[in-house]
């Protein structure tokens, strides 16, 4: 709303014709058609051509967890845009994100593991290219502007405007950020800490840049290997030379390029540089079905596929937060309750999950290569594959093992483990979210 109303004051001088893109995502049922009404009375009261749509966010149009519903919509919102720029005439198409959505990104990405690329947080501008030819851009010209300085320039000038109520959720890792960290940041270490996050990304940005420019190899031979689902190779010999840093760097910028959706950690990068290390034909489990295989001479990225003799299929449920949901798989039901924490026998209390921690919804699957869990009170995550060796169990018992994930949030729940330390239920409290598989079905 802040950013048309200033368009709206300055498109004279700057010599624009503007309109209005709304998409409604109909995740908020009636609130989100309120939203859209909003808009098209607003684009008629100053005469501005409105571009709307209706872009539902489903199973249909998630890739899996990590993904997620924000990453399934955002995806819909670009493929609008992007049709808009070819199709309508649209040159720049301008988003309002701020500074405060900067430090946002920058903080999450640091807590979830990141490196120069990831700190370069929020782009200022996004070019949209075919086959090497740009046909429009999305800018975002108020990353330097406060929401509360936004927010008091409406205000000034009456201008109403809508709230998102989802944003308001706790249960979403970055509204946590939003109306937790950020205001105890600015609290404890001033303002200023906030814009020291935004130079951050600027140069982060810049740096990883010329790096990029300086290492044309991180994009494999033939292309990405998520745009060709092919093997994508880095070769070994040339890695091994640089110092260690630069092979961190190298090994992290290659696995970014080349499955954009991957959690890439500090221990996965390790892992990766010892298998570069090591002898031809050892391979290294990646989240998603990727692994990277060490070759003669290069690293090769591959997607496993999917089906096959012998194989037990994957599954995956959501799971409404209290509720439950058949898994045929498992000849059972998962279900997720709120019970009285206090009637929890011992041996299984550390099962029990934060009742204001937990979202509306998670997603019941079994667990899948690259997988981790940190059971509370163990030192370290480690692997599913490695937890469940521990407890012995082998063939289909250990490929339905069921987990729970959150959006945003990881693994959150592992049948017959303890619960991460970050969810679990504290000392003394009277409820709880109790998940666990019931025999039989509904």
């Amino acid at each position: 709303m802040a950013l048309l109303c200033l368009l709206l004051e300055l498109r004279s001088e700057l010599g624009t014709v503007l309109s209005v893109a709304h998409v409604n995502h109909k995740l908020r049922g009636e609130e989100a058609d309120e939203d859209e009404r909003f808009v098209r009375k607003l684009a008629r009261q100053h005469g501005l051509e409105l571009h709307a749509c209706e872009a539902s966010v489903d199973g249909s149009h998630t890739s899996g967890v990590s993904s997620g519903i924000e990453a399934a919509a955002r995806e819909l919102r670009y493929s609008f845009f992007r049709q808009l720029a070819r199709e309508a005439g649209v040159t720049k198409i301008a988003t309002a994100h701020t500074l405060d959505d900067q430090a946002e990104t920058v903080l999450l990405r640091i807590f979830r593991g990141t490196g120069i690329r990831g700190l370069s947080g929020i782009h200022p501008r996004i070019v949209f290219e075919d086959q090497g030819h740009a046909f429009g851009e999305v800018v975002r010209p108020l990353l330097a502007f406060r929401r509360a300085a936004l927010q008091e320039f409406l205000r000034e000038r009456g201008q109403s405007w809508r709230e998102d109520s989802s944003n308001r959720d706790i249960a979403f890792l970055r509204n946590r950020a939003r109306h937790r960290l950020l205001p105890m940041i600015g609290e404890e270490f001033g303002e200023a800490a906030i814009e020291h996050m935004g130079e951050l990304a600027e140069i982060a940005r810049a740096e990883q840049e010329q790096w990029e420019r300086a290492h044309p190899e991180i994009r494999g031979q033939g292309g990405g290997a998520a745009e060709t689902r092919q093997a994508a190779g880095l070769a070994v010999a040339p890695l091994l030379t640089l110092p260690l840093a630069a092979q961190r760097r190298l090994i992290r910028a290659w696995l970014e390029m080349n499955v954009p959706d991957l959690s890439i950690s500090f221990r996965l990068i390790e892992e990766a540089l010892e298998l570069a290390r090591g002898a031809a034909g050892k391979k290294l489990e990646l989240p998603g079905r990727w692994n990277v295989r060490r070759g003669r001479q290069e690293l090769w990225l591959e997607l496993e596929t999917v089906g096959g003799h012998g194989e037990t299929a994957d599954y995956e449920y959501a799971l409404v937060v209290p509720g439950a949901v058949e898994v045929p798989e498992l000849g059972a039901c998962i279900e997720a309750r709120v019970v009285d924490a206090s009637g929890v026998p011992e041996d299984e209390s550390g099962e029990l999950l934060d009742l204001a921690r937990m979202p509306k919804e998670v997603l019941i699957r079994n667990w899948r290569a690259g997988d981790r869990f940190w059971p509370a009170h163990t030192a370290a995550a480690k692997k599913v594959k490695e937890l469940l060796s521990d407890r012995h169990a082998t063939g289909v018992e250990k490929k339905l093992w069921p987990v729970a994930v959150a959006k945003g949030c990881g693994l959150i729940w592992m049948r017959g483990f303890a619960v991460p330390a970050a969810f679990r239920s504290s000392v003394g409290a009277s409820k709880a979210i109790w998940i666990r598989q019931i025999a039989g079905m509904m």
